[in-house]
């Protein structure tokens, strides 16, 4: 069901406001989880709780020596959680898609237009 002409100009009113005024959070980076990050965090905490492990082991026979590597194999577990769940910075954006020629489309139009556009490809199909 299509928008009325007084919803479809408060909408773009809205739009424009929003795009005005609050820049800072429409223009904010994306700060998304890496799996690259996620990955090695896990293979540090793998590595930390392997660690741990032979800490407590070693520590029955050694004492202080054991309580060093158990500390070191916790502190490896918590930077990997850490290091996992941290977004990154600035990342860079995806590689754009291959721009199909699109016909009859401004560059300067709105986002209602744009999906308005794609809604009526969408059922032109069908």
């Amino acid at each position: 069901m299509p928008l009325s002409e007084q919803e479809q100009r408060l909408l773009d009113e809205m739009e424009r406001h929003l795009m005005s005024n609050d820049t800072d959070v429409v223009s904010a980076p994306s700060r998304a989880l890496s799996y690259r990050n996620i990955v090695l965090g896990s293979i540090l905490v793998l590595a930390g709780l392997g660690a741990l492990v032979v800490g407590v082991s070693i520590g029955f026979t050694t004492g202080v020596l054991g309580i060093a590597v158990g500390v070191l194999g916790f502190l490896l577990m918590v930077g990997g959680v850490v290091f996992a769940v941290t977004p990154t910075r600035g990342s860079a954006p995806a590689a754009p898609r291959a721009a199909k020629p699109r016909a009859g489309r401004p560059s300067g139009s709105s986002f209602m237009d744009r999906m308005n556009d794609r809604w009526d490809r969408r059922n032109d199909q069908r």
